[in-house]
């Protein structure tokens, strides 16, 4: 898998001048029923992928937290909210609650995460590519495509599937 990663990382590279030009097209001009194809190649995607084989995102990246996300999880560990900020979260240069540092805190040896009922709601949407107006996050999703393989290759059969539309 870390291969695999690497190269997802070097070919998203590769791709970022073609990705750019990609998606500004999309903006323009948006297929209909966008959001139906993209659920479609969201789900069949993560038909065939175990997030668990890989966990790039929680080794390499952290979430937001929301408000109601630090509260959820100081609850579940017991903790005073002020005690699970300290602890565990700092203030990036957009005033959002991230991890400290990476990998994530809460991710266990096998690729699972310890809190994974409880986890950020960033997590929990990860990697986007199945959101409503998801042509609206072209700008995540290029930073995505370096990280996730299922990102990657949902990007990859998107830009197939609409050739000759964009």
């Amino acid at each position: 898998m870390k291969d695999k990663i690497e190269n997802i990382a070097k070919l998203s590279k590769l791709n970022f001048k073609e990705n750019t030009s990609f998606f500004k097209k999309l903006k323009k001009k948006l297929p209909k029923q966008f959001d139906y194809l993209m659920n479609d190649l969201h789900d069949d995607e993560f038909s065939k992928t175990n997030c668990l084989d890989c966990a790039n995102c929680c080794k390499t990246t952290s979430p937001i937290f929301t408000s109601k996300d630090i509260s959820s999880i100081s609850k579940h560990l017991r903790l005073k909210i002020d005690k699970f900020v300290s602890q565990y979260l700092t203030m990036d240069s957009d005033n959002d609650y991230v991890l400290k540092g990476s990998p994530c805190t809460f991710l266990n040896e096998d690729n699972s995460c310890f809190i994974y009922e409880h986890r950020p709601k960033a997590c929990r949407e990860y990697p986007h590519t199945n959101r409503k107006d998801f042509h609206k996050i072209s700008d995540l999703t290029m930073k995505n495509i370096e990280i996730c393989p299922a990102a990657f290759n949902i990007v990859e059969k998107l830009k197939s599937t609409l050739k000759d539309n964009t």
